[in-house]
């Protein structure tokens, strides 16, 4: 398949160097202002050494990405909420141009997947976006595989910078302020670490998954969300005696969308520890499906876009 690759930050420089092995070619690269296409397959590695020294990836438009020759838009710009541009529009012009998406940004199918959807019936493209939700663990394509109708409720840990800090808290007895500040040092949190211990990242995830469940109906804003910044180191020494732990787990059923603190085993399955994520999916025939592993990174997610490309070319 020939992918165009629209966003050049980890993730999507992970798919343009990864895509060889997957047996995919790359024939545009774009950030928010340059772009290079070749509709012969571009040389990644010269594009990607551009990118690193801080030189533009390429000499042409973002733009004339779409009026290339591309089998598959891979949608890897950042996150926006609300009308969740300019990832949408990207969506809609691929699939007027009856193009396959593969999504990384969960802009669309958080917040606008009915439209999403709607633009997929009329169009001889599909959309996958497995990679929008846990990174590399297979969430979205065992929901698929189980079939969305036998599933009753996902939940989870999605956040890995909450994750670790929470691990952190209770392991060493330390307050918030402290281990957040050592999780940016790490590079385990980002300088504005908001969205990931607001609970918002992991509300968008659970959101998608209640969107599948329910073939649509929900956004960001119907979400019940608490994050961890009030969480006292107190309240994990207390838990640890009654052999519990908190983590940020979320929620996603046919009802709503739920992310919060909660009280969990600190030897069961949700109590994952540092920043690895989990899923746990119930189902009416199977019982409790479990799938854990790293939820972020640019290899680890480009492995989960990459495997939606396969999807579409098998099919």
């Amino acid at each position: 398949m020939r992918l165009a690759i629209l966003g050049a930050g980890d993730v999507g420089r992970s798919v343009a160097d990864l895509a060889g092995e997957y047996g995919h070619e790359v024939v545009a690269l774009a950030d928010s202002t340059n772009a290079v296409i070749d509709d012969d397959g571009i040389d990644v590695e010269g594009a990607l050494q551009r990118k690193r020294s801080g030189e533009p990836v390429g000499v042409d438009d973002p733009d004339d990405v779409f009026e290339g020759e591309y089998d598959v838009l891979v949608e890897a710009t950042p996150t926006t909420l609300g009308d969740a541009e300019p990832g949408f529009s990207h969506v809609e012009r691929a699939l007027e141009a009856d193009r396959h998406v593969v999504l990384a940004n969960k802009g669309p199918v958080a917040e606008r997947y009915e439209e999403v959807r709607a633009l997929e019936a009329d169009s001889e493209g599909s959309v996958r976006f497995e990679a929008t939700v846990g990174g590399a663990i297979p969430a979205l394509s065992t929901v698929e595989d189980c079939m969305p109708e036998n599933v009753t409720a996902v939940r989870g840990v999605l956040n890995g910078t909450a994750n670790f800090i929470l691990t952190r808290m209770a392991a060493e007895g330390l307050d918030y302020e402290h281990v957040l500040a050592e999780a940016q040092d790490l590079g385990v949190a980002e300088a504005d670490p908001t969205f990931d211990v607001d609970g918002t990242d992991a509300a968008l995830k659970f959101v998608i998954l209640a969107n599948v469940l329910s073939d649509g109906g929900f956004a960001l804003e119907d979400a019940d969300v608490e994050g961890i910044q009030n969480i006292p180191g107190s309240a994990l020494n207390l838990a640890a005696e009654d052999g519990r732990t908190i983590r940020l787990i979320g929620e996603a059923t046919r009802e709503g969308v739920r992310v919060g603190p909660r009280l969990v085993p600190e030897n069961g399955p949700l109590a994952v520890t540092g920043t690895r994520n989990i899923i746990q999916i119930e189902t009416r025939n199977a019982g409790s499906l479990h799938s854990s592993g790293r939820g972020a990174g640019g290899p680890e997610t480009a492995t989960a876009v990459l495997s939606d490309v396969n999807r579409l070319a098998d099919h």
